[in-house]
């Protein structure tokens, strides 16, 4: 393993503490990445107990409109291309609060959802999408298959990024899926979006790897599984959709070959020496409208707090000093304030009661539809990134 990133340490990024708790010492982890000389998989090596990281999750999808469309026109694709039949049973790992189940389970196919987050996936339950709150593995597979049967897909989205035991969870997805008619699909962030759009702070400690095709073939092959289709989506500034089925059982679409290729030309002349340019580039941009922001006396706010906020403000040395409050509009993170900063986040109304002049849109996946969705905000929003803009 090479180093190729190194990040300023972090706390954990869905850490969020409850407004009320006393301020104590902040626990950092460090935050850097390694390559494979061998395969060329990216990932940490850091790896933190995955109960403290998801047990207590905060995040959900729900809350975003746009998430909720994505999940929507996913799902009927992937009903489409897989032939899928009411009754087929689709199974979603790391399916957090159900949303693309739901889906599923409209078109008449049976669903369930595996999550640890334990109120999360209870919630679920409560609300129709069957959800244990476990830790996917070949023992849980098993459970699974006898109380359920075979699945005719499997769905993980940027969960099969989060885990440490990789091969573990393949093998569990193997031995549950139909093995004929089985699919393994899911989505995570994509390296080469990445190093290319600089969008760095997608590394943090629930993210272990940061996949790329090209190591992907061979970690399938020796479970006796074959990616067979590939192809890039816009979610998260950059991800992949990846069907993956038993060894022999679907042709290889002409579309793994093509990503492979632009992969090589991606990865050419250290791609991570530019990325850390590009990082410091930004950071100097956005040092030099807070410090504007400072002399003018404006009040800043954030908007968003995804997961990646801990490790952009880290990384730029943002703090409370900078930013008075963050807004977002999950429930689950309203009233409480964000890993380590400790800056208040609020609910959008925060916006009247305490008007910012400027809004530093954190969630910047979103940015256009943050901004479209505020038009009574007389000030200016500034994204930053994949590049540091005014709207």
């Amino acid at each position: 393993m090479t180093e190729v990133l190194t990040l300023r340490a972090t706390p954990l990024a869905n850490e969020f503490l409850h407004a009320s708790a006393a301020p104590q010492a902040t626990e950092l982890f460090p935050l850097y990445l390694v390559q494979c000389a061998a395969c060329g998989h990216v990932q940490l090596p850091v790896v933190v107990d995955p109960d403290r990281l998801f047990s207590n999750y905060v995040y959900v999808s729900g809350t975003s409109a746009s998430f909720v469309d994505h999940f929507r026109r996913y799902a009927h694709a992937v009903m489409h291309a897989y032939a899928l039949r009411p009754g087929d049973l689709v199974v979603d790992i790391g399916s957090n609060d159900g949303t693309l189940l739901r889906f599923f389970k409209e078109a008449g196919m049976r669903v369930l959802g595996i999550d640890p987050a334990q109120a999360i996936a209870h919630a679920a339950t409560a609300q129709g999408i069957e959800t244990l709150p476990r830790f996917f593995d070949l023992g849980l597979a098993d459970s699974v298959l006898q109380s359920h049967g075979p699945a005719a897909l499997v769905l993980a989205n940027n969960m099969f990024a989060h885990a440490d035991d990789l091969r573990g969870i393949a093998q569990g997805i193997l031995r549950l899926l139909d093995p004929q008619r089985g699919r393994f699909v899911f989505e995570v962030q994509y390296l080469i979006d990445m190093v290319e759009k600089s969008l760095f702070d997608m590394v943090y400690h629930e993210h272990l790897s940061y996949h790329s095709v090209a190591p992907l073939l061979p970690f399938f092959a020796s479970l006796g599984m074959e990616l067979v289709d590939v192809s890039r989506v816009p979610t998260h500034g950059g991800s992949i959709r990846v069907c993956v089925a038993p060894a022999g059982t679907a042709p290889v679409q002409a579309s793994v070959a093509h990503v492979l290729q632009e992969e090589g030309r991606a990865l050419e002349d250290s791609p991570f020496v530019r990325l850390k340019e590009r990082i410091d580039t930004v950071q100097k941009q956005l040092a030099a409208f807070l410090a504007q922001a400072h002399d003018a006396g404006w009040c800043v706010a954030g908007f968003g707090a995804p997961a990646k906020l801990t490790t952009l403000m880290y990384e730029f040395g943002i703090d409370a000093d900078a930013i008075a409050y963050v807004v977002d509009d999950s429930p689950w993170k309203q009233g409480m304030r964000t890993p380590g900063t400790r800056i208040p986040v609020v609910s959008a109304e925060h916006l009247q009661t305490v008007p910012p002049d400027r809004i530093v849109i954190f969630a910047w996946n979103f940015a256009e539809q943050i901004a479209a969705k505020h038009p009574e905000f007389a000030g200016r929003f500034v994204v930053p990134l994949p590049d540091f803009r005014y709207l």
